[in-house]
């Protein structure tokens, strides 16, 4: 097979991963607009929280089944399926509101459906990429697929703002949604004509899938995310559906684990669990994705609150980061295979280290502190944390697939993304729980100063912002410690140059 059609099944897969990355993030600026059509006021913004749960959840437990499915039936089966779930949940999505029994609950469900199929797509892509090429062309491979998605998470907001403001006399924030089912079919068609000419599919032999194994596991997946998610962070920690979720939660990964021990030939290979690239590579990620959430939440919350940045602002501020983080996957993909995947790892984490090492220095004036030809120092440490992020995807997706067999690309990347989309959910609980506490602490017992009104508030304001600068800080440090901790680990597990080429 030529070079031209394998790079031109990888683009097309890669465009319906980069449509569906643009989604993952587009309710930012959608938000406040689908609350309003839905008749639900800004007091009660916390029940918009399950929009944002649903597609994660969706997400999640799409990965262990989508990619067993795409190793038994072929890629291009498991990508269409994908493609459907992803318009289905588009159009059901897009309808929220239009009539008074399509509300909140209608809406949740078509971010789900969206969920499935995105998360579907991500592993997908990954293990298309180990389909096609070796060696060194596939770390390469991975890396630009690594930089389509996070490409698409980084102009997800701004794409929806531009979109629902183009079309805001057609359904302003719906055709953003309804824009995606003409998509989806292009992406389909596209996977579609190109498998007719001839490209491989490839297939698990025989149809041995543990089924009900990537069910459980999904589901417990899925029900630790939503055990995890803080619905009202101003009030509590952890969301009013934790003890059952947990519960239900511990039992699905229970019963996961117990087929895992039963079953001849179990959803995961015994093999690739005892795996060291796997196992380390799988550590390192769920670090990467606790660490990876701090800037993702910490940085346009210290923007509005420390800073006092618009959310405009706050959202172009934390750009700087995500803006490295394609940038760094593509480097990834290129240094890994002359490199070598543990150091090209080992040096992604240190870079993101010494980024937040600089971040938990902060000052409230921070924004203003210029360096040569008048750029922001803040700017520069957090496009130097983005790219640190973006060097390490490549490595450690190509550890795992190493260690896979061919037939089981697809589940190995599933474990891949969802390694690190737990170690995000977690690191969101526990930064909420730990932000909190600290805060209060930090802020210690109220009293009311001397002098006016005007004079105590202010005095009041200031203390609250040196609390909170405080907090970020020492919350940095621990992202500086994590990125640290996962730089190791991925030194000990993952191979040097012959895992790359």
């Amino acid at each position: 097979m030529g070079r031209l059609p394998r790079w031109a099944a990888l683009g097309v897969a890669g465009l319906g991963l980069f449509v569906a990355a643009l989604d993952a993030y587009v309710v930012v600026t959608l938000l406040a607009a689908m609350l309003s059509d839905l008749g639900l006021t800004v007091e009660r913004l916390e029940r918009a929280s399950p929009i944002v749960t649903g597609f994660l959840a969706g997400y999640v437990v799409a990965m262990p089944l989508l990619g067993a499915f795409s190793d038994a039936r072929g890629r291009l089966p498991a990508f269409l399926l994908c493609l459907l779930a992803y318009a289905t949940g588009s159009a059901v999505t897009a309808s929220a509101g239009l009539a008074d029994w399509l509300g909140l609950p209608w809406l949740v469900g078509g971010r789900l459906l969206q969920g499935l199929g995105g998360g579907g797509l991500v592993p997908l892509a990954l293990a298309l990429a180990a389909d096609l090429y070796q060696g060194r062309a596939r770390v390469l491979a991975l890396g630009g697929v690594a930089a389509l998605q996070e490409a698409g998470s980084v102009l997800g907001p701004l794409y929806g703002a531009l979109i629902a403001g183009w079309a805001a006399a057609v359904g302003g924030w719906r055709f953003v949604f309804w824009l995606n089912l003409p998509l989806a079919a292009l992406v389909g068609l596209g996977l579609v004509v190109l498998g007719r000419r001839g490209q491989a599919v490839p297939r698990r032999a025989g149809s041995g899938v543990d089924w009900p194994g990537a069910a459980l596991l999904g589901l417990g997946m899925a029900l630790f995310t939503l055990a995890l998610y803080p619905d009202d962070p101003a009030h509590r920690a952890l969301n009013s559906w934790f003890l059952p979720a947990g519960v239900g939660a511990l039992a699905a990964l229970a019963g996961f684990g117990w087929r895992q021990l039963r079953r001849l030939e179990p959803l995961i290979p015994r093999a690739l669990l005892l795996s060291r690239g796997f196992l380390g590579s799988s550590l390192a990620n769920l670090l990467v994705g606790g660490a990876l959430m701090v800037a993702l939440v910490d940085v346009p919350i210290a923007g509005r609150a420390v800073f006092g940045l618009d959310s405009l602002g706050a959202g172009l501020l934390l750009s700087q980061f995500l803006v490295g983080v394609p940038a760094g996957a593509l480097a990834g993909g290129w240094l890994a295979p002359r490199l070598g995947a543990r150091w090209t790892a080992l040096l992604g984490m240190l870079l993101a280290a010494a980024a937040f090492l600089l971040m938990s220095g902060w000052q409230a004036d921070e924004l203003h502190r210029l360096v040569a030809g008048g750029v922001r120092q803040a700017d520069l440490e957090l496009g130097l944390c983005g790219l640190g992020f973006g060097l390490v995807i490549a490595p450690l997706a190509a550890a795992v697939l190493e260690a896979a067999g061919a037939d089981q690309h697809g589940l190995a990347s599933s474990l891949v993304v969802l390694a690190r989309t737990m170690g995000m959910v977690v690191g969101l609980a526990a930064l909420t729980a730990f932000g909190l506490h600290r805060f209060y602490e930090i802020l210690g017992p109220q009293t009311i100063g001397s002098g006016d009104l005007a004079a105590q508030m202010a005095a009041l304001e200031k203390r609250v912002v040196a609390a909170l600068l405080q907090e970020y800080r020492e919350i940095f440090s621990v992202a500086a410690g994590l990125c640290l901790l996962a730089g190791l680990v991925a030194a000990a597990g993952l191979r040097g140059r012959s895992a790359a080429g």
